[in-house]
C-alpha cells in the first residue's frame, strides 16, 4: 500500500471556476438561457440572451415576463406552474421583445422550462428553474413563405384558387349572419393570346402583373382579388349586390384595363370582359358562384367582349358542363334510368298518325325528369352519346313493330343521330345491328341529322349517307333552316325529308317573314320531291295555314306531346292524338 504522503491532494473547485463552467454550458445550451426564480425573476442570463434581447437594460433582476410579449404571459405562467407541479420539462412558444429601445421587435422562441436540480433551492425559497430558448424566427419565416407560396399566385402575388375559395366561404358565412348579399366577378382579358403568340410569354407575364396591380387599385381594401390562371382574375365584392353597385365596380375594372400596357418596349392594347354571379340569388357556395360567374363571362365574350354581364338563368341556362351531373349520367346508364319517349308525326289533313319521332329522356331518382338540354351536350362531350345513341336506335327499331301491331297498319320511326355518333367509325355497324336485331326493314326507319353535322366534313357525310341509303333508311334534315341552309347539299346528298324548325312555325300565320320562308321551303321541297314535316305546331291556326300550303306532315303539342311507349300504343288503338302526360319544356338541343 502506498503511503498517504504519495496520495494526490483533493482540491474542491473554486466558486469562480464553477461559475465559469456554468456560463459555458449556458452559452452552448441555446440561443437564450435564463436561470429564474419560481417568481420568474431572472437570476442569471446568458451573454447571448443579453445580446439578443438587449432592451438597453441588464436582464438579471428583471422579471422574465418583462421581456415577453403580453399576449404570451398567460401561457408562460401556466408553463411555470406545470413544471413545478409535475417536475417534468415543459415546452412553450412565446415572443421575446428584442432589440434596442425604440427599435424593439418581437421574435418567436421555443422555451424549454425545467427544474434546475443541481442548483438547489433558490433564494426565494423555491426550486430554481432553467429556461432554454431556441430562436424560431427563421423556421417561422420559412413556414410563412411556404404558406404564402401555397396560397398565392407566383406571378402576381395575388391569392390563388385555394385561398380564393377560403375567402369566398368566409364572405358567405358573414353574409348569412348579416343577410347582406355580395357578388363574385370573373375578369378575363380580351385578346390576351395575341400577346404571348406575338411578342412572347415574358411580355405576357409583365402585362398580367400590371393588370393585377390595376385591378387591385380599382377595388376596395375589403374586396379580394385573386388570379385563377391564364388571363382570368376573380374579385369577391362583399356588400355589392344591387345593379347600380355592380355597374359601378365593373365599370371601374373595365376602364382600368382599357389603357395601354407598356412592357419591354411594346405598347399593348387589350380590354376585358366581366361575368358576375350573385349570392344568394344564383348560388350559395364558392363552386357554384365561380361556375355561374364563368358562364356569364363566356356570355359576355360571345356577345361582343368589352362588357360586363350578370348571370341570367333564363338566357344562359345551367353551366355547360356539370361534373356531378356527368357522374350521375354514367350511373344512370348502369341503373337503366334513360327512357325513350315518342312524339306522333301526323298527316295534316286526316290527323292520322304516320310515325313517331324518338326522344330520349332521363328519369333521375331524386332530380326527376332531367331536361335533354342539360344532359345531351354533356353526353356529346364525353362520348356517352355514342352508347346512348346506339341503344336508342336499337330500341326504336324494335318498338316500331309493336306500334304497327297496335295500329294494324304501316308506320315509321324517326331517330335523331348526334354529330359524334354520325362521325363514329362504327356507326354503320350499329345501324346494321339495330335492323338485324329487330327484323325491321330499312324503309321503316328515318334518321334525322342536322345541317351542321353534314357540313363539318361533306365528303365523309356523302359516303355515309350513300351507305345509309343502300340500307333503304331515309335521311331527314332536322331543324332545317337554322344551319347552313345550302341548296347545294340538297342536290348532293340522298335526302328524303326536311323538318322545318319550330322557330319558323311558332309565329304563323301572322308573321310575314316566317310565312315567306315556310312557303319557299314547301315550294322547293315539292319540286325536289321531298317530304316536309313542320315541327312545333301548337295551334289550329298554324295547322290550317300549313295544310293550305300543302304541308303534308306536322308534329307538335297540338297533335301529340312526347309520350311513353304504352301511351303511344293507346293513342294508336284509340286514335287519340293527345297523350295524358304532364307539360314539359319545349324541345331544345337534343330533345
Amino acid at each position: 500500500m502506498r503511503s498517504s504522503s504519495s496520495a494526490v491532494p483533493f482540491d474542491p473547485p473554486r466558486p469562480i471556476q464553477a461559475r465559469s463552467g456554468f456560463d459555458s454550458l449556458m452559452e452552448a445550451a441555446g440561443d437564450v438561457v435564463f436561470r429564474v426564480a419560481p417568481s420568474s425573476r431572472i437570476r442569471l442570463a446568458s451573454r447571448r440572451a443579453q445580446r439578443l434581447v438587449g432592451l438597453g437594460i441588464p436582464l438579471e433582476g428583471q422579471l422574465l415576463t418583462a421581456i415577453v410579449s403580453e399576449f404570451d404571459h398567460a401561457a408562460l405562467r401556466t408553463a411555470f406552474v406545470d413544471v413545478q407541479a409535475a417536475a417534468e420539462p415543459v415546452l412553450v412558444r412565446a415572443r421575446l421583445r428584442c432589440g434596442e429601445p425604440g427599435a424593439e421587435r418581437e421574435t418567436w422562441f421555443e422555451l424549454r422550462i425545467a427544474a434546475c436540480e443541481d442548483e438547489g433551492k433558490d433564494e426565494d425559497g423555491g426550486e430554481a428553474l432553467l429556461v432554454v430558448g431556441r430562436d424560431m424566427s427563421a423556421q417561422y419565416a420559412t413556414e410563412e413563405r411556404l404558406r404564402h407560396m401555397a396560397t398565392h399566385d407566383a406571378l402576381t402575388e395575388l391569392p390563388n384558387r385555394l385561398l380564393l375559395a377560403d375567402r369566398i366561404r368566409m364572405v358567405v358565412a358573414n353574409a348569412r349572419r348579416s343577410g347582406q348579399g355580395f357578388a363574385v366577378a370573373i375578369v378575363g382579358l380580351d385578346g390576351f393570346k395575341k400577346v404571348n403568340d406575338g411578342v412572347g410569354h415574358p411580355v405576357g407575364d409583365a402585362v398580367l402583373r400590371q393588370a393585377g396591380l390595376r385591378l387591385r387599385k380599382a377595388l376596395r381594401d375589403s374586396d379580394t382579388l385573386a388570379r385563377i390562371g391564364g388571363d382570368e382574375f376573380v374579385a369577391v365584392l362583399p356588400g355589392t349586390a344591387s345593379a347600380a353597385q355592380i355597374k359601378l365596380v365593373t365599370g371601374r375594372m373595365l376602364a382600368t384595363l382599357q389603357s395601354p400596357f407598356e412592357a419591354d418596349g411594346h405598347t399593348i392594347y387589350l380590354g376585358a370582359s366581366v361575368g358576375v354571379a350573385l349570392y344568394p340569388q344564383h348560388a350559395e357556395d364558392d363552386n357554384g358562384l365561380l361556375a355561374l360567374a364563368d358562364a356569364a363571362l363566356s356570355r359576355a365574350k360571345e356577345s361582343g367582349k368589352g362588357r360586363a354581364m350578370v348571370y341570367s338563368a333564363r338566357e344562359q341556362g345551367p353551366p355547360q358542363h356539370d361534373i356531378s351531373l356527368e357522374a350521375a349520367m354514367f350511373n344512370a346508364v348502369r341503373e337503366g334510368e334513360f327512357l325513350l319517349y315518342y312524339q306522333p308525326i301526323v298527316d295534316a289533313r286526316t290527323r292520322c298518325i304516320e310515325g313517331f319521332e324518338t326522344l330520349m329522356r332521363w328519369k333521375h331518382p331524386t332530380l326527376g325528369m332531367v331536361p335533354p338540354a342539360r344532359f345531351i351536350p354533356i353526353a356529346e362531350t364525353n362520348g356517352l352519346i355514342t352508347l346512348l345513341g346506339a341503344w336508342a336506335l336499337k330500341a326504336a327499331c324494335a318498338q316500331i313493330r309493336h306500334f304497327e301491331e297496335a295500329a294494324g297498319r304501316d308506320l315509321y320511326i324517326s331517330v335523331n343521330i348526334s354529330p359524334r355518333q354520325f362521325r363514329n367509325d362504327k356507326f354503320l355497324d350499329v345501324l346494321d345491328e339495330a335492323l338485324a336485331f329487330s327484323g325491321t326493314p330499312g324503309d321503316k326507319l328515318v334518321l334525322e341529322i342536322t345541317e351542321g353535322t353534314l357540313m363539318v366534313d361533306p365528303l365523309h357525310a356523302e359516303t355515309i349517307l350513300a351507305r345509309m341509303a343502300e340500307r333503304r333508311a331515309r335521311i331527314a334534315i332536322d331543324d332545317f333552316g337554322t344551319g347552313y341552309s345550302s341548296l347545294a347539299y340538297l342536290k348532293r346528298f340522298p335526302i328524303s325529308v326536311l323538318k322545318v324548325d319550330r322557330a319558323f312555325v311558332k309565329d304563323l300565320p301572322g308573321a310575314q317573314k316566317e310565312a315567306a320562308i315556310c312557303s319557299a321551303v314547301l315550294d322547293m321541297a315539292r319540286h325536289l320531291d321531298l317530304s316536309v314535316v313542320a315541327e312545333g305546331v301548337e295551334t289550329e291556326e298554324q295547322l290550317a295555314w300549313l295544310e293550305s300550303r300543302d304541308c303534308r306532315y306536322i308534329q307538335g303539342y297540338l297533335t301529340g306531346k312526347p309520350m311513353p311507349a304504352h301511351v303511344a300504343i293507346a293513342a294508336l288503338q284509340d286514335n287519340q292524338l293527345t297523350a295524358p302526360v304532364p307539360s314539359e319544356p319545349r324541345r331544345g338541343s337534343g330533345q
